[in-house]
């Protein structure tokens, strides 16, 4: 929560921007920028002294805002829905619903409300999660899928690229069903979401909930969402018939083929720098399901060096455990005999490749004369370094460039990253938690994946104006761009205002511009 402070030095008031939050689970101002006197204020801002000094986010909020009104969201929506008597209308509630996730999904919309500038922008105000929540009941699944339909169609209008991908997130929400009366009693369900996304920025276009104890098959989710080139990752590569399969990108097990891993480094070339630093590939062919196909062996440096400091930190960690377990054998401490011994060791050893580089020796055959060294392969460690680091092995029947593959591959894991922050378990919904109902949790996934529609159309207009970020760090940026409000005493009428924007470092200076934030 960021707001102005006043502190009184001297007999003089100084005005600072501080930001709090928790430490150790107690309230505490964690970053303090420093505005002024109120006499400094005021010669930055003619109009003289102000009598108060507040302020509100404002960036996330505006530009999320300008997306929402350049696609003619609540006339769309209003469009789809028909005349209406209630009021507001169910598009203006939907683009409130989706600014809101967007920009601050784990904060009450009531306090969303009085902490943001989205007072000045919308009329009228929504501010209770009850009348929120029931104005959304509104929503019917007709309704859900033709708004989908009308802003998908908005959405398509501002691209050149109408290429579309189908892509599955199992890990999309949890909720718990409507006839829980305890949260004790409450059996979590697990969503998972089918996906058409544009192939250009993945921008979802229509969505398919499903119950993850009532899921369809991969195969079936996607074929469902239209045409559309099938997205899949390893573990789904075995649900799939590539034998007779068309359109698609996915990958496959590493291990499906090793002749592809021991290719040298030099076999691979530079996947174009800007938009994929640090990626190189080969583009050959390999049999998959009986057919010839596509594949690309990639290998990313900043994929390999994570996995490295990962896999480090796992043999560190077995090391040490079996150091431990060895000291226990010597000192006698541990008695068990060689088969329990044994079966301590493979619970060490087992998984993520470990077993290929660490191995346990065990000597004496009673209980108390058995010993144990340990020793770390050190040739092994560098083949498993230089053959499975970093690479991928992806495969495709498109004749797409490199860069594109790559892309359509990469946009689950974008999307898997949008909805964690998106639905994850600080999302406020209705209260108390466990009176989920089918139609709001038809709701809340329609409102989901709008927010994502408009925050990843964002970040497509963000990344081609040269800032590649993440839905997540556009959205922080964006939120680091602050309004200060000058209020002036008043001369007779109303008091006077003046807006203007918190100083901005060199990136948030371009998204202002991208977005034309202004004050």
């Amino acid at each position: 929560m960021a707001a102005v402070v006043g502190k009184k030095i001297g007999g003089r008031t100084y005005y600072y921007l501080a930001e709090s939050g928790r430490v150790d689970g107690k309230p505490r101002v964690v970053t303090q920028r420093y505005l002024g006197t109120a006499e400094e204020i005021a010669r930055a801002v003619p109009g003289g002294e102000p009598a108060s000094v507040s302020y509100r986010t404002y960036g996330a909020v505006a530009a999320v805002w300008a997306t929402l009104t350049r696609l003619d969201f609540v006339r769309r929506v209003d469009d789809v829905v028909g005349p209406q008597r209630a009021k507001p209308g169910l598009g203006l509630t939907l683009a409130i619903a989706v600014l809101h996730r967007a920009t601050a999904p784990a904060t009450p919309i009531g306090e969303w409300w009085e902490s943001c500038a989205i007072a000045d922008v919308v009329r009228p105000r929504v501010s209770t999660a009850d009348g929120f929540w029931r104005a959304l009941e509104r929503l019917t699944p007709e309704r859900v899928a033709r708004i989908e339909d009308a802003v998908a169609a908005a959405v398509l209008e501002t691209l050149d690229d109408h290429a579309a991908l189908a892509v599955d997130v199992p890990q999309f929400a949890v909720f718990a069903p409507a006839d829980c009366t305890l949260p004790s009693a409450c059996r979590e369900v697990l969503a998972g979401v089918g996906l058409r996304v544009t192939r250009d920025g993945a921008i979802p276009l229509a969505s398919r909930l499903y119950r993850r104890d009532e899921a369809p098959t991969f195969a079936s989710l996607t074929s469902g969402l239209g045409p559309a080139t099938l997205v899949f990752h390893a573990g789904q590569a075995a649900q799939l018939d590539l034998g007779s399969r068309s359109g698609f990108v996915g990958s496959l097990p590493l291990t499906d083929h090793p002749e592809l891993l021991t290719q040298p480094a030099s076999a691979r070339k530079r996947v174009d720098p800007e938009r994929f630093a640090g990626l190189t590939a080969l583009d050959t062919h390999a049999v998959v399901d009986g057919v010839r196909r596509r594949v690309i062996l990639t290998h990313s440096a900043t994929l390999h060096a994570a996995q490295s400091r990962a896999f480090a930190d796992e043999l560190a960690t077995a090391t040490r455990e079996l150091d431990g377990l060895a000291e226990a054998l010597a000192a006698g401490t541990h008695r068990g005999d060689r088969a329990q011994v044994h079966a301590e060791i493979g619970r060490v050893t087992r998984g993520r490749r470990i077993e290929r580089v660490l191995t346990a020796v065990l000597s004496g055959t009673r209980p108390g004369e058995i010993r144990l060294e340990r020793k770390v392969d050190a040739a092994a460690l560098a083949r498993l370094d230089e053959e499975f680091f970093g690479k991928q092995v992806l495969v495709t029947d498109r004749d797409w460039p490199i860069g594109d593959v790559v892309t359509a591959y990469r946009a689950r894991t974008h999307l898997e990253s949008t909805f964690r922050w998106l639905t994850g378990p600080a999302v406020t919904g209705p209260t108390p938690r466990w009176e989920w109902t089918r139609q709001r949790i038809a709701a809340h996934g329609l409102v989901s994946v709008l927010a994502a529609t408009v925050t990843h159309l964002m970040r497509r207009e963000a990344d081609r104006a040269g800032t590649n970020l993440s839905v997540r760090e556009l959205l922080d940026q964006l939120a680091g761009i602050g309004e200060l409000v000058l209020r002036y005493p008043s001369t007779g009428g109303r008091p006077r205002t003046k807006r203007l924007l918190t100083e901005l470092d060199p990136e948030q200076q371009a998204l202002a511009s991208l977005f034309q934030l202004s004050r």
